[in-house]
């Protein structure tokens, strides 16, 4: 009887790994994006899509990671870890983290990924080559 509750438990956990992509990367979003604006005003910084989830970026000081779970359209980020490196634009950092931090919805449309926050911020990215 153990070998079946292990040969049960080996196909679930198979099963499992096939389980598709719902999130934002599986419908156009993965790949490296550059931060062009935050509610209509200049901004930088870069963010990566990759497999399940994983999340990973720079602002203007400090590097970020975290993963991203929710089913395409909607966004929600894990708590960010960030690296602590001090620069001259820590409030465009912040901004950045807080906006990212807070985004809900994600729409990738050709060349351009835009995140809205749910009281209508955006954040507006173009793709890297």
């Amino acid at each position: 009887m153990p070998a079946k509750a292990g040969l049960i438990a080996l196909v679930a956990l198979g099963l499992a790994a096939c389980t598709p992509d719902e999130t934002v990367t599986a419908y156009g979003g993965a790949g490296t994006w550059a931060l062009t604006e935050i509610a209509g005003e200049e901004a930088s910084g870069t963010l990566t899509l990759g497999p399940d989830g994983a999340v990973t970026g720079v602002g203007p000081c400090n590097r970020f990671t975290a993963r991203q779970t929710a089913p395409y359209p909607w966004f929600e980020l894990t708590p960010l870890a960030i690296t602590k490196i001090a620069c001259p634009d820590l409030e465009a950092e912040q901004r950045y983290v807080q906006a990212l931090s807070d985004a809900a919805v994600a729409e990738v449309s050709g060349d351009t990924l835009l995140l809205s926050t749910d009281t209508g911020l955006e954040l507006v990215f173009r793709r890297q080559p």
